[in-house]
């Protein structure tokens, strides 16, 4: 069944989902025009808001593509590949790698997000080059993993309440990790995901003659130098010198212990610190290093090109009251009962148009807080059908998938049939238990 639903939502996609650039043009338009037709706003403020607002994600558009770049650095290190190769091994069959490539992705998605989607790509790459297997089923599955993130302890709408002096302090107080992240309730939707997923992706798995199989050798890692020439200048030796590396890798190495020791928590800054200085030690030489770098470049072309457009789009959401107006359609339709699956819908609705937790917390929270004291609703639950609604529709979104697909060597049309298919049955689990627990 999963797989004659799964065949037309590709095809569909394949057809006309465009490239990623394009679908970023078309919702710039879209969201345009529906500030301007649902909210009355003038059409040259709407321009303006979308101008003003067009670069203030590049602080974000660099933490993300150093995301992409220090984590390819650290998975195409000698021993991270050796060890990737090793798990690989244990997928026989394509069944095997698509169960394999899922449940890796989940659970280093829940330890952290940017963590999931590198590690999921460099695996899924891997398992490609040893066993024959559809390469777009593949690499939706490692991305599919990316739905727990929100759920997991990187989770940043959790974290925020959790954080003292977070913006809504003064109207919910502090809500530790104990009420949300590891709330019974969410331990469950992420323990039915982990149990589900995994077997939704094999059930999609195409018939022989529809396979799209990758030629091995262009997966094969373009990282490993060249051997140092007998006759190596200075300047050679100096770029192939292990003392030099460990030299600058072993001081960020005890930043980082004294970081954590400290009692300091994962953020972006962090993770790319920690994937970089451990990456710089595990390659050994610069002249390693700068060869994973020379690949991982390659895919960041279109993070740097489309985050300025999301950030002009968070623009007009917020900047218009569109967002707004679309949460509080929402509110009005719920019940305490009910108020944290709308929540849910909502934030998914939002997320496609805002793909960035952080920001749509700031434009829903102002509006789902206060109806949840209203209605006497169960205020952590409110807060995770938000988080939750934000991590779902990642799956239709190609905005998040810009670093996995970069080093999958994919576009977004290659993947999100199947990754369709993967948000309707999550979404079913995660709904129910938002609405019944």
């Amino acid at each position: 069944m999963l797989r004659i639903l799964s065949r037309p939502a590709t095809r569909l996609m394949e057809r006309w989902l465009p490239d990623a650039f394009v679908f970023v043009v078309i919702l710039t338009l879209v969201v345009m025009a529906a500030a301007i037709g649902i909210e009355g706003a003038n059409p040259l403020d709407i321009i303006v808001i979308w101008g003003d607002g067009f670069w203030k994600l590049l602080s974000f558009a660099m933490q993300m593509l150093l995301v992409l770049v220090t984590g390819f650095i650290l998975a195409t290190s000698p021993p991270v590949k050796r060890l990737l190769e090793w798990l690989a091994g244990f997928a026989r069959t394509a069944g095997a790698a698509i169960i394999m490539v899922t449940l890796v992705s989940l659970a280093a998605s829940w330890l952290n997000w940017g963590f999931g989607l590198v590690v999921g790509a460099i695996f899924a790459r891997e398992l490609a080059r040893q066993v024959k297997v559809d390469y777009r089923l593949l690499v939706a599955s490692a991305y599919s993993g990316f739905v727990v993130w929100h759920g997991g302890i990187s989770g940043s709408i959790p974290l925020t309440v959790a954080t003292p002096e977070h913006f809504t302090e003064s109207v919910i107080g502090i809500i530790p990790t104990s009420a949300t992240i590891f709330s019974w309730w969410n331990l469950l939707i992420v323990a039915l995901i982990f149990a589900t997923l995994p077997l939704i992706n094999y059930m999609m798995m195409p018939r022989e003659e529809e396979v799209v199989l990758v030629d091995p050798a262009k997966l094969g890692s373009t990282t490993d130098p060249a051997p140092l020439p007998a006759n190596a200048t200075p300047a050679e030796r100096l770029e192939n010198s292990r003392i030099l590396m460990w030299a600058i890798g072993i001081p960020g190495i005890i930043w980082l212990v004294q970081y954590f020791a400290g009692g300091g928590g994962l953020n972006l800054d962090v993770v790319n610190f920690l994937f970089l200085f451990v990456g710089i030690i595990l390659h050994g030489t610069a002249r390693s290093l700068l060869a994973a770098l020379e690949e991982a470049v390659r895919g960041g072309a279109g993070i740097v090109l489309q985050f300025p457009f999301y950030a002009g789009i968070m623009a007009i959401m917020t900047g218009s009251g569109l967002a707004a107006t679309l949460s509080e359609w929402f509110v009005a339709i719920s019940t305490a009962e009910t108020l944290p699956f709308w929540s849910f819908i909502s934030a998914g609705i939002i997320n496609i148009f805002i793909p960035s937790g952080g920001g749509q917390w700031a434009v829903q929270a102002p509006i789902m807080l206060p109806a949840a004291q209203a209605l006497n609703a169960d205020i952590p639950k409110v807060i995770m059908g938000v988080a939750w609604g934000d991590a779902w529709t990642n799956l239709l979104q190609p905005f998040w998938a810009l670093p996995m697909l970069g080093i999958a060597g994919l576009k977004p049309r290659d993947i999100m049939g199947f990754c369709v298919v993967a948000l309707l049955f999550t979404g079913i689990i995660i709904g129910a238990v938002l609405l019944f627990a």
